[in-house]
């Protein structure tokens, strides 16, 4: 069978019986096919394109037909269609494309991949022992933990350099580019370190930080047995004590156990970089070989974490970075822009987008196939409990409602498989928020009511309930109950015992109420003082919803100690829990300036001013009164606090006393007979645990940041209170003349 040479790209099959087949073309189609045959013989040729014959036209003398006769360089490596023109020359379109140096040489032979590949890998490899050899003075990234504190310091965070040429030679750093992509970062914000070539440097914009420094900061480094006795220990921190560095593991975690610790910090920078570097932010607070560290990751972090809610749809390794950034927050400038309450919200609606309130059926929430193994299903299930936890905690501690959903997967009482069981500790802590949640709701969600408060007949009578309730609670942890969640239990407690500020002192059995508050209170404070894990004392590491408990207890202790009620109780005792409270929250500040730092000085001009609880024993002064009720009563269980500043901006600001931005650098001793004084220094016997020495009050003994004091600002709730910015609508004197009038 033949077919016609004018049907172009069709080849044409001819069979004999005992001849096989013969294969022809436009362009062999004709007598004596050798030069085809010789094309096809050519495995370095490009399809559609012939080797150029030595000067061989073919038998029959014609002129070759007129298209491609080689294909170029760039085309014959890549072993595409080339359609260049040799004479007049032209450039084929995928070099213009491409803007390739379209050409053709005789003797060109492609190059194979991987021993291209295999090469320059060893000559990175050459180049790096070279370069260690050169410059054995350059910042070891490893250094022991031994060295002084001075000398850590400048090897953690540095800037990355802009031209590699900075700390190599010229041909080294040329060279290096094979392997090095941007001022030394690859694709995933990973910079190699030239000392080694198993460490990685991490970058998030201008910060970087080494291999070993990311390694401690997230687990305990300890020093080895045989250098505890070393000298150079010895200068600089007892013997006795092993543990060098803070790590997340170690101190933070046990405050919310949602990540393994068995992971690597690669692994956590794999599946999610905001999950990364929110770890490493934590881990910083209290980063002693490099104290600005915090102050330097807040911009680039906070950054990170709205590029990273932006680009959807999200894996739920996002919902575990902000269960973290909520539980411990970012230091802010000014707290009218603090995103934590708005960032719990946030988090909640991601969860539940991508399904992690389903677990078993995350098919229906994506539009890819889902096949969960029981690690995996048994992972989302514990996030989705923390996820609940932290935002049932930040609507406690900011006095806000929360978008909790306990659901059938983080129902207990059911029989379940065991993928849907929580750790112990993280179930203990479960039962303790859904237990707050019923407190809120009970007390802080009438819908008849303009500010939700619950009557006064219908409070009286849920709070007995709730105290029966709490009991059994309490009673059905048990003793085995960890340091932590016993806080967290002592902190539900107290949630639910400061309704009794919106009773009015006509209600029955008034004075039990503040009685059982006043009690719940200094457990609350003892427990936290007293607070120990194997680790040590960790109070100092506490979360942001332990720190709102610890000053909404202080102000209660301020309230009841300069009250009516001050002589039903031990007031020596009360005082010196006082004392301890301000220490503590002072303690509990990881930058200058901040939140912890301001109101602590607003409870001890408070304490100064309301005579630091010398109101004398005397039954003229036990009979009840209503100094105790509070004006600010919207914000829950928290309005204790606000109105607490309300009456501290009336009293002190109105006599030029409420400059918070200088009285912080000079804070008040609420225990010295002068407001202030430089050389405060608090009793050590003050200290909780974990927390050793006296401490200077002039400063709060932690790194200044770049924050303008001038106008600093502290959270919204609080910034228009404690820094003047607005006037009251209302004062106290119209409020009491409003209840006097029945209408309040």
């Amino acid at each position: 069978m033949d077919a016609s040479p004018g049907v172009g790209g069709l080849a044409t099959v001819g069979s004999s019986v005992g001849g096989g087949s013969t294969i022809s073309s436009p362009t062999s189609a004709r007598p004596g096919g050798r030069k085809r045959n010789r094309s096809i013989a050519g495995l370095d040729s490009s399809p559609g394109s012939q080797e150029d014959g030595d000067g061989e036209e073919g038998h029959d003398g014609r002129r070759r037909q007129p298209g491609v006769k080689r294909a170029c360089n760039e085309c014959r490596q890549q072993k595409l269609r080339c359609d260049v023109v040799q004479e007049p020359f032209s450039t084929c379109s995928r070099c213009r494309r491409l803007s390739l140096e379209c050409k053709i040489e005789s003797n060109f032979k492609r190059v194979g991949k991987r021993s291209k590949n295999a090469e320059m890998e060893r000559e990175i490899i050459e180049l790096r022992r070279q370069l260690a050899n050169q410059t054995p003075t350059m910042p070891n990234h490893g250094l022991p933990m031994s060295v002084p504190l001075s000398t850590a310091q400048n090897d953690t965070m540095y800037q990355a350099p802009s031209r590699l040429d900075q700390y190599m030679g010229s041909h080294e750093a040329v060279t290096s580019l094979l392997d090095l992509s941007k001022s030394g970062l690859d694709g995933s914000g990973a910079f190699r370190s030239p000392n080694s070539l198993t460490g990685t440097l991490r970058k998030i914009e201008d910060v970087t930080i080494s291999h070993d420094r990311v390694t401690e900061l997230f687990n305990q480094y300890v020093l080895p047995p045989t250098d505890v006795k070393s000298e150079s220990i010895c200068k600089w921190q007892n013997a006795d004590d092993l543990i060098v560095g803070v790590s997340y593991f170690t101190f933070y975690h046990p405050f919310l156990p949602l990540l393994d610790p068995e992971r690597t910090p690669d692994h956590y920078y794999e599946i999610s970089p905001l999950l990364f570097w929110t770890v490493i932010s934590i881990a910083s607070r209290r980063y002693a070989f490099e104290p600005s560290l915090l102050n330097n990751l807040s911009a680039p972090v906070s950054r990170l974490v709205w590029t990273t809610i932006a680009e959807i749809p999200h894996v739920y390794h996002i919902v575990k970075a902000l269960s973290l950034l909520c539980t411990w927050p970012l230091p802010v400038s000014s707290t009218s822009t603090d995103p934590t309450f708005m960032l719990s919200g946030v988090m909640m609606h991601i969860a539940m987008q991508i399904g992690l309130h389903r677990p078993s059926h995350a098919q229906d929430f994506t539009k890819f196939r889902v096949e969960l193994r029981d690690g995996e299903l048994r992972d989302r299930v514990k996030t989705w409990a923390a996820c609940n936890i932290v935002c049932q905690s930040v609507g406690t501690g900011y006095g806000q409602p929360v978008t909790t959903l306990y659901d059938w997967t983080l129902d207990s009482n059911g029989a379940k498989e065991a993928s849907y069981k929580l750790p112990e500790e993280l179930e203990s802590r479960l039962q303790i928020e859904i237990f707050c949640d019923k407190v809120t709701k009970a007390l802080y969600s009438n819908r008849r009511d303009p500010v939700g408060l619950s009557r006064d007949d219908q409070r009286v009578a849920l709070t007995t309930l709730l105290v029966r309730e709490f009991e059994e609670l309490e009673e059905n942890l048990g003793d085995n109950i960890s340091p932590i969640n016993t806080l967290h239990l002592r902190a539900a407690g107290l949630h639910l015992r400061l309704s009794a500020f919106f009773n009015s002192n006509t209600t029955k059995d008034y004075r039990q109420d503040l009685l059982g508050l006043f009690f719940t209170t200094t457990s609350f404070l003892e427990c936290a003082l007293n607070l120990e894990t194997s680790a040590g004392g960790v109070l100092s590491y506490a979360s942001n919803y332990i720190l709102q408990i610890i000053i909404a207890a202080g102000f209660t202790l301020l309230k009841l100690l300069n009250s009516f009620f001050a002589n039903d109780i031990d007031l020596e005792h009360g005082k010196s829990l006082f004392n301890k409270t301000i220490w503590s929250i002072r303690a509990i500040s990881v930058t200058s300036n901040d939140l912890p730092s301001r109101l602590a000085e607003v409870l001890a001009q408070l304490w100064r001013g309301g005579g630091a609880g010398s109101r004398t024993r005397s039954p003229s002064n036990s009979e009840m009164d209503s100094s105790l009720q509070l004006k600010v009563r919207c914000r829950m269980s928290m309005s204790l606090v606000f109105d607490s500043v309300w009456r501290w901006r009336e009293e002190f600001q109105a006599k030029g006393r409420g400059n918070l931005e200088s009285a912080v650098k000079n804070p008040t001793n609420p225990d010295s007979a002068a407001e202030s004084s430089a050389s405060s220094i608090v009793d050590p016997s003050f200290a909780p645990p974990g927390i050793s020495g006296a401490v200077t009050l002039s400063g709060n003994n932690v790194p200044s940041n770049s924050f303008g004091e001038s106008n600093y600002e502290v959270f919204d709730p609080l910034n228009w209170m404690l820094d003047g910015l607005v006037d009251f609508p209302y004062s106290y004197t119209a409020v009491q003349t409003l209840e006097s009038q029945g209408i309040a």
